[in-house]
């Protein structure tokens, strides 16, 4: 996944002065959590200009579909010629189409395009109520298979494309072919509806299937289904080939989900921007760091710097792999009476602290900093005496097979019942003994170390 997320930036800073343009038809949703609204800032979150069809104007929120007002087919007809007479689409989806006459409409419209485009058969909210009407299903089959570059259903949309019901892999597979064999491109089966302990999604390309694993978010979520096809459908536009845009398209949707927020009585959110914010808050969190380890310099005596040395690392929002944490790529080193760093900072510069902020901030997400500091009774008596918690692992309980950081830390956490502000070991065969001091930001952890730096 970091390298997903790595070619998805490499890409975004190449081709960041080339504008282009995706297509979204779809409903309108006036919470603003799917359907058009959703799109559009998908698409944005990617740097991909939005264009839009509107098919039908829905009263729901995020409890339920109140009422829904279909947009004449005239209407439909020219709000899609305005866009594509002027704009030059890049690459197109639809979502909610409602009616089989409209659905007609767009389809011929769009029939011997150059783009790629996406079908999302939505034919039902995630609150639960219908999105559809008549034989709407006949007309995706019929029609729109076989103009689609890659169809995203659900498992309830795949079996009604299928005809079939899915109950297993095997059966999975199968509708994924019956869906090709109706025209599409490309299917994709999306796994979230499927128990399992990660989402495992089903990608059928010219005859081979793929399984595109991602972190099963335990979340029911307002819009998720359209984010994913957006995000697919930006990555196209981008002239990303398409296996590798649901692979990225899949790693947004972790995102958005992991940050999804409120705003009513019912579903959360999925938040659109996510990946955006995200890659937004690399530069503040790396500059927080940097200022941390030089004021760390000034504080240490060499009494507090291991034999390894120290680093000091803090993590993105929400940070799952190595790359979402900055550390240093040398360390605080002894240099005469005093410490000083060697090497710069970078994300994904050090996995043995990091392993220590992600096991942490599994537990709390908001204990995204960490450093380690040498161990001695004395050093651990001085973290007592300035008042902060203090928990510990033994090294010869470790399983067999287990990573020390994440075991150890997981270990501490476990019998504090929360994650407490220090965290050591007595070390083992060949391993040195270790202090990891923890807190919300690197001042944070700055503010827990320093009293304790100040007692002799």
């Amino acid at each position: 996944m970091a390298n997903d997320q790595r070619t998805m930036r490499l890409k975004t800073i190449r081709q960041y002065r080339l504008m282009v343009v995706a297509l979204s038809i779809a409903g309108s949703d006036p919470i603003g959590g799917a359907g058009i609204q959703a799109d559009v800032k998908a698409f944005a979150s990617l740097g991909v200009h939005g264009t839009t069809v509107i098919t039908a104007i829905t009263s729901q929120n995020t409890q339920r579909v109140i009422d829904i007002l279909p947009v004449p087919e005239k209407h439909v007809l020219s709000q899609l010629e305005a866009v594509l007479d002027d704009a030059n689409v890049s690459a197109a989806k639809t979502g909610m189409l409602y009616s089989s006459g409209i659905a007609k409409v767009v389809a011929k419209r769009l029939k011997g395009s150059s783009f790629p485009l996406v079908v999302d058969p939505v034919l039902v909210a995630g609150v639960g109520d219908s999105l559809n009407s008549g034989d709407l299903v006949a007309v995706l089959k019929k029609e729109f298979m076989p103009i689609a570059s890659l169809v995203t259903p659900n498992r309830g949309e795949a079996e009604e494309l299928a005809g079939m019901k899915i109950q297993s892999l095997a059966e999975a597979r199968k509708a994924c072919e019956r869906i090709s064999d109706l025209g599409a491109g490309a299917v994709l089966l999306k796994g979230g509806h499927f128990e399992g302990p990660d989402v495992r999604d089903l990608l059928l390309i010219n005859g081979e299937f793929t399984e595109i694993h991602g972190q099963r978010v335990d979340l029911k979520a307002h819009g998720a289904g359209c984010h994913l096809s957006s995000y697919i459908t930006a990555h196209l536009a981008r002239r990303v080939e398409l296996q590798e845009a649901v692979v990225l398209a899949r790693s947004n949707i972790n995102d958005a989900m992991n940050m999804s927020y409120t705003i009513g009585k019912g579903l959360k959110i999925v938040h659109s921007l996510a990946t955006m914010e995200r890659e937004l808050l690399r530069y503040p969190v790396l500059i927080a760091l940097e200022e941390a380890v030089t004021i760390l310099e000034n504080m240490l005596t060499r009494d507090w710097v291991p034999e390894v040395g120290i680093n000091f690392a803090y993590a993105l929002p929400r940070a799952r792999y190595y790359e979402d944490v900055c550390a240093m790529k040398g360390r605080i080193v002894g240099v005469g009476d005093r410490a000083r760093h060697v090497g710069c900072l970078g994300f994904g510069a050090s996995r043995h602290v990091a392993r220590i902020v992600l096991t942490a901030m599994h537990c709390d997400p908001e204990m995204r900093s960490a450093l380690n500091l040498k161990y001695s009774e004395g050093n651990v008596s001085k973290l007592k005496a300035a008042g902060l918690e203090i928990a510990s692992f033994e090294r010869e309980r470790e399983p067999e097979g287990a990573r020390t950081m994440e075991w150890g830390t997981a270990s501490a956490i476990k019998n504090a019942g929360k994650v407490p502000d220090v965290i050591f070991d007595r070390g083992g065969v060949g391993k040195e003994p270790m202090i990891r001091v923890l807190g919300r930001d690197p001042f944070d952890v700055l503010e827990k170390v320093n009293p304790a730096m100040q007692l002799r």
